[in-house]
């Protein structure tokens, strides 16, 4: 292999921030022309439309979306601390230059690469590992109140559904554990770690720092949650409480278990959300607004953030 000079790789590196950066808010901007059913123009016109309460209402949403990314940033930064100590600043510049990163990816796959490069090369195996925990715990989380909120729907709206279609899904349920089963031993995606290996590693990580990222979790789910429903409401949504966090929870559940492209994620979300609510006679219009809200508060704003140090980075060479 050719070792290229220093400088060269300065350039390079250069080179794969701007492309970064570029197709992040190459990204944004295309998600925001590309929505036919919901006009950016008309979007930020129903907000200025609310005069000084639309004031106070977004400092109260983004202080919410700042909760929801400590508890985050806190999370990682306790996953991490089974092998590093890292400090607070340090697990934020890595979790929003890898959503900069990730931003573009189906369904933020980049993500475990990006934040694998801020650590030694002998080190990210275990980061890529944290960073799968990290994600399973939040689908723990999303799965657990998602379960509650679907048997409400189901048992309180006429929804059609197929028990034929119900029962193939759980044949291919019982298939997947048995593949999982079989190549459990085998390597698997990473060299010299096989599901066995990883299950291995799961079990050894403390009881205290599982409690405490299942608990993070669940606090993300519940500040998310929450802003869902209130921002149902600053755009003119009539729903009460009781009635929307079924349907919440059902939506959550929903989007994290349909596999979705970069180009259709909130494409997706929206029309889910908007199955869900037009069942409570919520307003197509109301429901893509808030969807939109959602997405440009908990990933477009952190991102934008994140692109600093993306800009900033300096890669690991041990």
């Amino acid at each position: 292999m050719i070792a290229l000079p220093h400088k060269a790789k300065q350039y390079l590196l250069a080179a794969a921030k701007v492309l970064v950066l570029a197709v992040t808010f190459g990204y944004i901007f295309y998600k925001l022309k590309s929505n036919t059913s919901l006009g950016f123009s008309e979007f930020t016109a129903t907000i200025f439309s609310k005069g000084s309460l639309s004031i106070y209402t977004v400092l109260l949403l983004l202080l919410l979306a700042a909760g929801n990314w400590f508890f985050e940033i806190l999370k990682w930064k306790t996953l991490v601390s089974t092998f590093e100590k890292i400090n607070f600043k340090t697990a934020l510049k890595q979790c929003l230059a890898s959503l900069t990163v990730s931003l573009a990816t189906p369904n933020r796959i980049g993500e475990y690469g990006a934040k694998a490069l801020f650590f030694e090369s002998r080190k990210r195996k275990k980061i890529l590992l944290l960073n799968f925990f990290s994600g399973a715990a939040q689908m723990l989380v999303t799965t657990f109140f998602g379960t509650f909120g679907m048997l409400y729907f189901l048992r309180n709206f006429n929804v059609n559904y197929s028990v034929t279609t119900l029962c193939y899904f759980g044949i291919v349920l019982i298939l997947l554990f048995a593949v999982g089963y079989y190549f459990k031993e085998k390597e698997l995606l990473l060299k010299g770690f096989s599901i066995a290996k990883t299950l291995q590693f799961f079990r050894d990580i403390p009881f205290q720092i599982k409690f405490k990222t299942v608990l993070f979790s669940t606090f993300r789910y519940v500040i998310f949650s929450s802003m869902f429903y209130g921002l149902l409401l600053f755009f003119g949504g009539n729903i009460t409480f009781l009635e929307a966090i079924p349907l919440i929870f059902s939506m959550y559940f929903l989007v994290s278990i349909l596999p979705t492209l970069f180009i259709f994620d909130v494409v997706i979300r929206g029309g889910v959300a908007v199955w869900l609510f037009s069942h409570e006679g919520i307003p197509e219009l109301v429901v893509l607004s808030t969807v939109l809200a959602m997405w440009l508060l908990n990933f477009v704003l952190p991102s934008l953030l994140g692109s600093f140090f993306v800009l900033t980075y300096k890669p690991i060479t041990r």
